[in-house]
Formats: structure tokens, sequence, C-alpha cells
């Protein structure tokens, strides 16, 4: 083994070696490695991290899991009502992982203004409310406070804001319609605690918060009387398992619903971005590997003298190979080395600073392209890099078996 090391060693640092033919692809195999180790780092930290972003605000906004009433229903608004009066609720101890759960309910409305109305759509929140998942999402003024008495402070979108002329503090009127359309429709004045920029359209221009209590009289429904449950869990890759355990734990006459059932085509949207970092791992890998294949080959042909030196001397071939191939897998290192510094150095750099954004964040649902550094996946990358170069090198390591001492010796 030391003799093999020996050998190894003197062959990545001798002159001849560095001045030879194979210097400048060999530096060209190292610079594959290093360059796919820094793109599959960035397609994997900021793919992950647009997954989360994603995840985070439309969870934000409705809950891991949501609990309500069977019915047809598939408007945002609340219409047949559940009572409080359950065993799971306020707290949910029968399912260990769930880490929160709160009643809302909502009621479509028409915001009027002097000049203006847009339709939204009033999320009702009680004071089990939990707003640490919107404090991220304030851009301006405060958060209300619903535990005490009825409460006409609101907190709406900056989208709503804009498109209404809204400041912090302005008062407005919201009519909502009666079952009888033939019918006065009920006002109600609210006041502007704060505007929030979730980034997602889709939920800044149809919601706005208030005081749940208002949504139980519009609806002439009792105070024990709201239109579902949010259920927060602590693991979002155990969606599916808690979905089963909690449905298991609610009566037969509830439904469960989870957040990518309700927004399948966000969810399915962003599971794309996995296909393409996979397409990228795979094309960066072979790329590396081919170049890695090229250099051993380059090297095998350059040293052919040695080889059959090596043979005639009594050298097996497979202790020949080990040779080259200790060789060959300290430069997968040192390629590894350099992508892995360049890679997460770039990625730092913008977890920090923030320096790229999306063109157009509408698109996207975030402005910032954020990026999710993990332990996990970058020893997984690397370990995955270096086993499948090597066993790709094993290839051409082949040819010293062919490589008779007598014509090696001879040879040019």
């Amino acid at each position: 083994m030391n003799y093999e090391f020996f050998i190894a060693k003197r062959i990545i640092g001798s002159k001849a070696y560095k001045s030879s033919v194979s210097a400048p692809i060999i530096k060209i195999g190292i610079t594959a490695i290093a360059i796919g180790i820094v793109v599959m780092l960035i397609a994997i930290a900021t793919g992950l991290g647009l997954q989360k972003k994603v995840r985070e605000k439309v969870v934000a906004f409705n809950g891991h899991l949501t609990i309500n009433n069977y019915d047809t229903n598939s408007s945002n608004e609340s219409v047949f009502p559940v009572t409080t009066e359950q065993n799971f609720y306020p707290e949910f101890n029968s399912v260990e992982g769930v880490t929160h759960i709160q009643a809302v309910a909502t009621k479509f409305g028409v915001i009027r203004t002097e000049t203006d109305f847009e339709g939204t759509v009033l999320k009702g929140v009680g004071k089990d409310y939990d707003w640490s998942y919107l404090e991220a999402f304030l851009i301006e003024g405060k958060l209300p406070d619903y535990s005490g008495d009825l409460n006409n402070e609101v907190l709406i979108s900056s989208y709503l804001a804009n498109r209404l002329n809204f400041k912090v503090g302005d008062t407005f009127q919201m009519v909502f319609a009666k079952d009888n359309v033939e019918e006065i429709p009920f006002i109600r004045q609210f006041k502007i605690a704060g505007f929030f920029n979730s980034g997602f359209q889709e939920i800044d221009k149809t919601f706005m918060l208030g005081d749940l209590r208002h949504v139980q009289r519009l609806n002439k429904w009792k105070p024990d009387q709201i239109g579902n449950f949010e259920v927060f869990i602590d693991d979002f890759s155990q969606l599916k398992t808690m979905d089963t355990k909690i449905r298991a734990a609610t009566p037969s006459n509830l439904n469960t619903q989870t957040i990518e059932e309700k927004y399948f085509t966000t969810f399915e949207w962003i599971k794309i971005f996995d296909n393409n970092t996979y397409g990228i791992i795979a094309i960066m890998i072979i790329v590396a590997g081919i170049n890695m294949i090229t250099a051993l080959l380059v090297l095998i042909l350059e040293r052919t003298q040695m080889i059959g030196i090596l043979k005639a001397l009594g050298s097996s071939n497979w202790s020949i190979r080990k040779v080259f191939l200790y060789n060959a897998t300290y430069l997968i290192c040192l390629g590894l080395f350099w992508g892995n510094s360049i890679g997460l150095g770039l990625l730092l750099v913008q977890k920090q600073f923030s320096l790229l954004k999306f063109p157009d964040p509408e698109q996207y649902y975030v402005s910032i392209i954020p990026v999710h550094i993990g332990l996990d996946y970058i020893l997984l990358l690397n370990i995955g890099t270096f086993v499948a170069c090597f066993l790709m090198l094993m290839i051409p390591s082949v040819i010293i078996t062919k490589i008779s001492p007598v014509k090696a010796i001879r040879f040019e």
C-alpha cells in the first residue's frame, strides 16, 4: 500500500507531470468537477429555498391542514359552521406533532370607497390566532389585537392598499350580501391597522384579516360556531402521515384537507424544480466524469513506459491500476474542494446580502432569490459525485491490463 502511494505521489508531484501534455487536460478535469459542484450546489440551494419560501407563505395564511364540514362549497367563504366544542380544541394533544390549532371563518364582501370598490374575503380570526407566522410579512403598521372586546381593526395587503389608495389608519366601509339578495346588505366599517405583503398575489388579492366575531355576527352564528380549524404541524415532510392521524382523531362528520390539496397547482409547480435539479445533477456528474476519464486516459498513455517497467519488475495489474486511481482520487478531491469553496461562498453571499432578485417576482411569488443551505444535501452531493466519478474511472483503468511490458518499454 505504501509503495502504491509513493508512486502516486511521485506522479502527482513530479515536475515532468506538471509540465507534461496531460497537465492542461488534468486541469480541465479538475475545473469541470469544480464547476459541476458549483452549479449543483446553486441549483439545489435555490430550488429548495424557493420551495421553502413559497410553502411558508401558503402555510402562514392557511395552516398545514384545515378541518371543516363536508360540503360541496368550493369558494373561499365559510358556509356551514363547525362548533368549537371539540375534543381536539383548543389543544390538539391526541396527535403528536401538532404544534397549534386555531379557529377561523371567512366572509366575502366588497370594499367601497368614494371612487372605487374591490371584492375581497374577510378572514375572521380570534384570540387563539398565531400571529408569529404573519410577522415576517407585516410591512407597515401593527398587528391587530382580538383578545378583548369586538375590534374593528383589520390587516389588509399592500396589493389592496395600492389599488384603493389606502393608508394605515384609514377607515372604509365593506358591504356584505344577505342570503336574500333583495334585502339591504350588511355594511360594516373597519379601520386599517397595518399592511402585509406575502408576495403571493393569489393570497394578497383575496384575503384581509379581521375579528372573527364580525363574521359570526354577519352569518348569525353562535359564539361557538366557526368556519373551520387551521392546524399547524412541526414537520412538513410528514404532512400526509399527519393528515391520516388527524383525520382518525376527528369526528366522522368533519373533513380534513392538506395545504397541498388546497393549493394543488402551486405545489405541483414547485415540484417541477425537483425534476430540474435532478436533471442538472445528472448532467454535471456525467460531464465531470467524462472529463476525468479523459484526463486519466491521457495520463495512462503518457505513462505507458512506466507501466511497462512496473510490470517487468513484477507489479500486478491491479496494483498499477490503484496507483492511477489514487492519483485520480486526489484530483477529484481537489475539484470537490474548490467547487465547494466557491459554491458555498456564493450561496452565503446571496443569503447574507440578497444581491440577486427575480425579474418578475409575481411569477415566482418571491422577489429575492432564496437559498437554503443544508449540511445533509451538501454531504450527499459530495459523496455521490465522488463515488460516481470514481466508478467511471474504473473503466479507463482497465486499459492498464492490456498493456504489454515489452511493447510498453519500447513505447515512444
